[in-house]
C-alpha cells in the first residue's frame, strides 16, 4: 500500500502472490530446523522426509544440554553480544557524528582509511590478533570476543551516511549558539535523531555477534563457549545425529527472533519516521 499526494494505492494481487511466496521461501528453513529438531535421526534419513513435526523436541532438546553446556553458552553469547552492540553502536555513532558535521584536518583521509579496512579480509588478522590476546593472558575468556567487535568500519560509515542527511547543520549551529558543548550535542541533538540509524545498526550487530563462529572458535574453548561454538560439539559420533544438531540450533536462534520480534516493529517506525521527517 503506497500514498500519493494523499491517494492511497494498494498492490494488486501479483504483488501479493509474490510477497506471500516471499515469506514462504524465507520462512521454510526455520521450520524445517523446528520439523528435523522434532524427529529422530532415523525419520530424518527416509525419502520423502517428514514435513511435519514429530514428538521428540524435548529429548533431543535434553540430548542437546547432556553434550553441551548449552546455558552457559546462551549466557556467554548474550554477554558477548550485547557488549558488542552497545559498544559498536555508541563508538559508530561518535565517529559518524565527527566524520560527518565536525572539521577538522585529515578529515577525509581518515575517513577513506576507515572505509579501505572493509576490503581486508579478517582471516587475514586472526594470527596477530591472537598473539595479543595471548600476550594479554586472555584466552578462553569472554572479552577476547568483545573488545576486537566493539566498532567496525561499516558501522562508522552507516552512521556517517545517515546523520549527513537526517542531522541539518542549523541545530548545530543554533545548539553553538546557545553554549552547549560538543558532547552536549551529541547527547542532547545528535543521538535523538539518530535513533533509527542507530536502532538498524544495533540489530545487525546483534545477529553479527550472536553468528559469529570463526573467531570465538579460534579465543574460546569448550569450557567457556559461545552458542555457536557450543553447536559444533553436538552430534558427535561415527553418524552424526543431525535431529539433536538440529535441537541445538533451533534454541541458539530462538533469542535472535524473539530480539527482532521485540524490536523490528519499532525499527521499522523509526526508519520510516525518520524518513518521513527527511
Amino acid at each position: 500500500m503506497t500514498s500519493y499526494a494523499g491517494r492511497t494505492r494498494h498492490g494488486g494481487k501479483l504483488t501479493y502472490a509474490i510477497l506471500t511466496v516471499a515469506v514462504l521461501v524465507s520462512a521454510f528453513p526455520f521450520y524445517w530446523t523446528l520439523v528435523a529438531a522434532s524427529r529422530s535421526n532415523a525419520d530424518l534419513a527416509r525419502v520423502p522426509p517428514s514435513l511435519l513435526p514429530g514428538p521428540h523436541l524435548l529429548r533431543n532438546i535434553e540430548a542437546v544440554t547432556l553434550e553441551a553446556d548449552i546455558g552457559k553458552a546462551l549466557l556467554n553469547s548474550l554477554i558477548v553480544s550485547t557488549s558488542i552492540t552497545v559498544g559498536t553502536v555508541l563508538c559508530c555513532t561518535l565517529a559518524g557524528f565527527a566524520f560527518a558535521k565536525l572539521r577538522f584536518r585529515g578529515r577525509g583521509a581518515l575517513l577513506a582509511v576507515t572505509v579501505a579496512t572493509m576490503m581486508i579480509p579478517p582471516q587475514l588478522g586472526v594470527i596477530p590478533l591472537f598473539m595479543l590476546i595471548a600476550k594479554l593472558q586472555w584466552v578462553n575468556q569472554l572479552q577476547s570476543v568483545i573488545l576486537p567487535g566493539l566498532v567496525s568500519a561499516f558501522g562508522v560509515f552507516f552512521m556517517r551516511q545517515f546523520l549527513v542527511q537526517a542531522l541539518p547543520d542549523e541545530l548545530i549551529e543554533a545548539a553553538r549558539v546557545d553554549g552547549a558543548s560538543t558532547a552536549r550535542i551529541f547527547w542532547a541533538v545528535v543521538v535523538p535523531i539518530a535513533r533509527p540509524g542507530m536502532a538498524v545498526l544495533g540489530l545487525l550487530t546483534f545477529m553479527t555477534a550472536w553468528n559469529d563462529f570463526f573467531w570465538p572458535i579460534v579465543a574460546l574453548s569448550s569450557q567457556e563457549p559461545t552458542v555457536q561454538v557450543a553447536l559444533r560439539q553436538l552430534g558427535g559420533g561415527y553418524v552424526h545425529d543431525q535431529s539433536v544438531i538440529m535441537a541445538g540450533t533451533l534454541l541458539g536462534t530462538l533469542p535472535v527472533l524473539l530480539v527482532f520480534g521485540l524490536l523490528g516493529r519499532q525499527i521499522v517506525g523509526g526508519i520510516m519516521q525518520g524518513a518521513v521527517k527527511g
